[in-house]
């Protein structure tokens, strides 16, 4: 059995600490000053955040929108495009799983990850020649 005291950790700003981590999941907390974001982003994994301490407001891509305090338990799809809004300093408890999801990058074979580096290479040059 492993055990944490989450609302005891002592947290760097913005360097989410991994709590444990497997093949079925990985359990990270992370502090966020107020009116700190994370940006619109997605992750691989089904995702849960628990507000340990705080308040925040999660929007999704999709027009979904909840705040709340300690206690507040969102769920996010796989690869549903999210951005976390801190209301006041909060800690959240994040739960991925699996770990890693399907197309992350730690759970892509070599190749895959060099045909998606030159994806994004092409992309971006394309944005970049689009935009001249």
């Amino acid at each position: 059995m492993k055990s944490w005291q989450t609302s005891k950790l002592d947290l760097k700003p913005r360097l989410p600490e991994i709590l444990s981590s497997s093949d079925e999941a990985r359990a990270l907390a992370l502090d966020l000053a107020e009116g700190e974001k994370l940006r619109d982003h997605e992750v691989h994994e089904r995702a849960w955040i628990v507000v340990i301490d705080g308040e925040i407001e999660v929007t999704t891509a999709a027009g979904g929108r909840v705040r709340g305090g300690a206690g507040l338990l969102v769920e996010l799809e796989p690869s549903e495009r999210h951005e976390v809004l801190a209301l006041s300093k909060a800690r959240l408890l994040l739960l991925l799983t699996p770990w890693p999801g399907r197309g992350h990058p730690g759970a892509m074979t070599i190749t895959q990850k060099l045909y998606a580096r030159r994806h994004a290479a092409k992309q971006q040059e394309g944005a970049s020649s689009g935009a001249a």
